[in-house]
Order: C-alpha cells, then sequence, then structure tokens
C-alpha cells in the first residue's frame, strides 16, 4: 500500500484523490513516520439487502409447493 507524509498529501490533495479514485488503491497519510490516516476509494453498495441482488438471480421451477421428501430428522 502507498503511503504519503502528510505535509506532502496537503500539498497535493485534489490529485491524490483523483489518483485513489482512478486506481481502487487506498493511500495511508503518515506524520512523523506513523499512520494517521487512510484514504480509500468509495465502495458502492445496494441500500438494502433485498436489492443487493437485483437482476443477478433467476428462479427455476416452483419455490412455493412443499416437497415431497421425507426429512431424516422426522423418521
Amino acid at each position: 500500500m502507498k503511503t504519503i507524509k502528510a505535509s506532502e498529501f496537503k500539498a497535493k490533495c485534489l490529485a491524490l484523490m483523483d489518483e485513489v479514485a482512478e486506481t481502487g488503491q487506498p493511500l495511508v497519510i503518515t506524520k512523523h513516520g506513523k499512520p494517521v490516516a487512510q484514504l480509500g476509494p468509495v465502495i458502492k453498495r445496494a441500500s438494502t439487502l433485498a436489492g443487493a441482488h437485483a437482476g443477478k438471480i433467476r428462479i427455476l421451477g416452483d419455490i412455493i409447493s412443499p416437497i415431497d421428501v421425507d426429512w431424516e430428522v422426522l423418521r
């Protein structure tokens, strides 16, 4: 992971933000040689679990009717 001094980050902030957005690689910001912050790309996630797989899952067959299989636990 790439690291950068806080003073250099301050001078090049906007360019570094563009670089992180393009490459997707996070950047660690250090102060006196110690990591203090991390700049990373925004990860887009579905707002709800129900919409997370919208358009990616297909249902094949009947998923509502009971199946005619005896469960081993019921024997």
